[in-house]
């Protein structure tokens, strides 16, 4: 019932949307007399807001063409180079890139976005390396006959990835897949997998949520498994591919994330009102529709399946198996204290609230094999949680780290090779 009645107010709003985009168009048209009265352009403003903010939404695309390199404008070539029933590899590659540039594996995180979240992320790790991408299905549209996808199928699909891409490659997971890429890592390091990654670079990842615990990780130990799987998982309704399938739906995250920050969100439409209504001033134009883009793409959202969440929920918020090292993947224990070959480097931000300081760093301590030359931590100051991938903190603060700590490392294990 809760995804029927979901789909009955989508149903209304797409309506309404509509007809309030009309009526901005009308009242902000300078042929009618409501344009030349102060009501007028401020109705049209107020009901362009709405409409934005009701507008349905699909899948995004990822939309990078060019990127710059030393101020020169490189067409960069996006394709789909491994196709499975739950996620898609996606493959970057700029013009003018030397053969020798890195291969890096992006892991996007499986939590009720698309990939495109992470475009920020792409468009700058493209600039100096060929870019690989997990590009996650909206659990809703895959058939029930796919069976299922839970941490273990996750798992399963880095390593498939990795040895696509070949040896040599670096990993990079942000927030939520941290967990399952570390549990990747440290398998192919037990099994000396030819394809283990060079490097991992872990970035606001729940590693061990009990170090300086968030509202996220407060919500997940408050309440028993079992409330999760009777309130917040759905099943598919019928006008779907992916009918009959239990999720956990994307629209229960987003209300979820809006409801963590409300006033500052209502503040943002506020402000993007205020904008629009400002009329012909560009730079007061330029910022609501910098307000239009980012929430553009936080409101597209897409379902997980039931099994991937509350797994997700019990292993990684309640039973802390990492940490614990009680982690399995098809019911053998995850021994972190294999990884010796992989670098790793973690990333958190002074400012991150949904994965707390330490929590992510905790994994350095994990691998205690790993020699503490092949360890590195850094904290970005006044970085949140998005913006530890996206914006200018992440472009020119956190991303010549990561750069340096591939080229570090590639560089040691292309002379180990030869000798």
């Amino acid at each position: 019932m809760l995804y029927h009645a979901h789909e009955m107010q989508r149903a209304w709003l797409n309506s309404a949307s509509a007809w309030a985009s009309i009526g901005s168009e009308i009242l902000g048209n300078p042929r009618m007399p409501m344009g030349y009265l102060g009501l007028g352009p401020a109705a049209s403003s107020a009901l362009e807001v709405f409409a934005h903010a009701a507008a349905p939404r699909g899948k995004p695309e990822f939309g990078i063409e060019n990127v710059f390199v030393d101020g020169t404008e490189c067409p960069l070539a996006e394709s789909v180079v491994v196709t499975k029933p739950f996620g898609d590899l996606l493959k970057f590659r700029r013009e003018g890139l030397p053969a020798s540039a890195p291969r890096l594996l992006i892991v996007a995180p499986m939590s009720g976005h698309f990939a495109t979240l992470l475009r920020g992320t792409v468009e700058r790790m493209a600039e100096s390396c060929e870019v690989y991408i997990t590009d996650w299905a909206d659990a809703r549209t895959v058939p029930v006959r796919d069976g299922r996808f839970d941490l273990d199928d996750y798992i399963d699909y880095l390593i498939e990835f990795l040895e696509f891409i070949g040896p040599g490659a670096h990993m990079m997971a942000v927030c939520q897949p941290s967990v399952p890429a570390l549990a990747a890592t440290a398998l192919m390091n037990a099994d000396k997998h030819p394809a283990r990654p060079l490097t991992l670079t872990m970035m606001g990842g729940p590693i061990d949520t009990r170090k300086s615990p968030t509202t996220v990780n407060d919500l997940a130990m408050e309440r028993p498994l079992s409330w999760f799987r009777r309130t917040v998982i759905a099943t598919v309704p019928f006008s779907y591919p992916g009918a009959g399938r239990r999720v956990y739906p994307g629209f229960l995250q987003l209300a979820s994330f809006m409801s963590m920050n409300l006033s500052s969100h209502m503040m943002s439409h506020f402000e993007m009102f205020k904008h629009l209504n400002a009329g012909d001033d560009a730079d007061a134009q330029a910022s609501a529709q910098a307000t239009k883009d980012f929430y553009e793409e936080y409101r597209s959202v897409c379902d997980m399946t039931a099994e991937f969440y509350l797994q997700t929920v019990e292993e990684v918020f309640q039973k802390h198996s990492i940490p614990n090292g009680t982690f399995e993947h098809r019911g053998k224990v995850v021994d972190l204290a294999a990884i010796k070959d992989t670098a790793i480097l973690c990333v958190e931000g002074e400012r991150d609230d949904i994965s707390g300081i330490g929590q992510t760093k905790a994994a350095l301590d994990l691998v205690s094999s790993l020699a503490a030359g092949k360890k590195q931590y850094y904290l970005a100051e006044g970085a949140g949680h998005y913006g530890i991938f996206n914006g200018s903190r992440w472009r020119d603060k956190i991303a010549p780290v990561v750069e340096d700590f591939l080229g570090k490392h590639g560089k040691q294990a292309r002379l180990k090779a030869v000798a």
